[in-house]
């Protein structure tokens, strides 16, 4: 009895066969191409975008995934037109989850190649990241099609749409996002994550009076009236350096102005992120109006004679550029805090156009330390005889202390098998491990007066 030979797997269709059928010509290097490049943070709206304009405008008669066996650098269609080893091949459809803060992810697609025909016009779509070094930067969308009448015009009118529609779009705008830094340090950021802040309300902001107020009249009036600035012409730029000792509100202050400025982007930027500087401006143009906060600024535009390469002067560069308005002006708003103002490059804290108000945190009076314990008191029951005590012996103390205060207190209480109403000798025990049991350093670290 004759045995049944077995089938050879079938050879993968590369790409090069692919477009040489749709296109119905033997010579790839026929066709012309066009390109446009873009950051990170847009590919869910760039794949929404493009699949709404292949839906409105083009019959699709073939989509599928594109995979190499070596892949370092970005595919184009001169790269998929390659008849060789290892040539790009057609493969399934790769999909990755996408965070945008929202209760489910998007699934976006991978390296995709869509055939479309319209009317007499054949032309093939390519989507991919832009890779550098084997690390994505950004996604490219690329339109291969044969010379016919004005080409440059078609490819234009498609790249033109495909921007204005990501321009207006909404995946990441109004939230609280920071880039991603990859593992290895190449100035190019990894992804985009989306932060929750916890919501801070005006009654939350314990500050002197005159603090809030000049608070309020340059980020919330200021915003109020931007528009009529503008048309005044008038920058709609605005730079802010938050200022004081630690532990004296200035990140709480920031979470307060991201809950009241909904319209906003709010960029979080760490001091060890400054390598991705030029990402976060493109971002926050693309964003804005958007808020910018550069916390502990004071880590990379301190003293020029202080700083150990030309690569940390070229950062401080870059951060003076992009606030004095040497690019086109844009809708943004600069939040810098330093708990120590006096290591600051003077161009940033002096020289009009890159700070355009200063605002000190102060350590919090007589006043804004009895607001603060009703604040942290939280659902304990606290007199006004401790009340007294607590602003009496606080004095110069920071509001993080007191709010660390307040839970050791309370943690006292539990301990004792008290009720929630908290007595002067829980606030006793608190203080005396606070000040004394840890030494003169856990002070500072709790942000307690020397």
């Amino acid at each position: 009895m004759a045995t049944k030979k077995a089938k050879s797997p079938s050879k993968p269709i590369s790409v090069a066969s692919l477009l040489r059928k749709h296109f119905r010509i033997s010579n790839l290097h026929q066709l012309v191409t066009a390109s446009r490049s873009f950051p990170i943070a847009a590919r869910v709206d760039l794949q929404c975008a493009l699949l709404d304009i292949l839906e409105a405008r083009f019959q699709v008669t073939h989509r599928s995934g594109v995979q190499a066996g070596y892949a370092f650098q970005t595919f184009t269609f001169s790269m998929l037109s390659l008849d060789r080893d290892h040539a790009p091949v057609i493969a399934p459809l790769e999909y990755e989850d996408v965070d945008i803060g929202e209760a489910v992810p998007v699934r976006c697609l991978k390296s995709t190649v869509w055939l479309c025909n319209q009317a007499s016009r054949r032309l093939a779509i390519l989507l991919t990241p832009v890779l550098k070094h084997n690390e994505v930067g950004g996604w490219q969308v690329e339109i291969a099609m044969l010379p016919q009448g004005k080409d440059h015009d078609f490819t234009d009118d498609i790249l033109h749409e495909l921007e204005r529609q990501i321009n207006q779009a909404q995946s990441y705008r109004g939230k609280v996002i920071s880039l991603e830094q990859r593992d290895n340090y190449s100035g190019k950021a990894g992804g985009v994550r989306v932060h929750k802040l916890r919501v801070v309300t005006r009654e939350q902001v314990i500050l002197p009076e005159k603090t809030l107020q000049l608070l309020e009249r340059n980020v919330s009036e200021f915003i109020e009236h931007r528009e009529q600035l503008h048309k005044l012409g008038m920058s709609i730029k605005k730079g802010l350096l938050f200022y004081g000792p630690p532990g004296t509100g200035k990140t709480h202050t920031i979470h307060y102005l991201a809950s009241q400025l909904p319209d906003h982007t709010t960029l979080l930027i760490t001091a060890d992120q400054v390598g991705l500087l030029d990402e976060y401006m493109q971002l926050a143009r693309f964003l804005q109006p958007a808020m910018v906060i550069l916390e502990d600024v004071d880590l990379i535009a301190r003293a020029r004679t202080s700083m150990r390469n030309s690569c940390e002067e070229g950062m401080l560069n870059k951060l003076l550029n992009e606030m004095d308005g040497l690019r086109e002006d844009a809708a943004l708003l600069f939040v810098l805090t330093t708990n120590r103002p006096e290591e600051l490059e003077a161009a940033l804290a002096a020289r009009p156009g890159r700070v355009d108000q200063a605002i000190e945190f102060p350590l919090p009076d007589v006043d804004g330390r009895r607001k603060l314990i009703r604040l942290y008191a939280g659902q304990l029951q606290v007199g006004d005889k401790v009340v007294a005590t607590i602003v009496k012996k606080t004095q110069g103390a920071s509001a993080a202390f007191i709010k660390e205060l307040m839970r050791r207190s309370a943690q006292f209480m539990v301990r004792a098998g008290g009720t929630d109403e908290l007595d002067a000798g829980h606030v006793e025990g608190a203080l005396d491990e606070m000040l004394f049991a840890g030494g003169s350093l856990n002070v500072k670290l709790l942000g307690g007066a020397e």
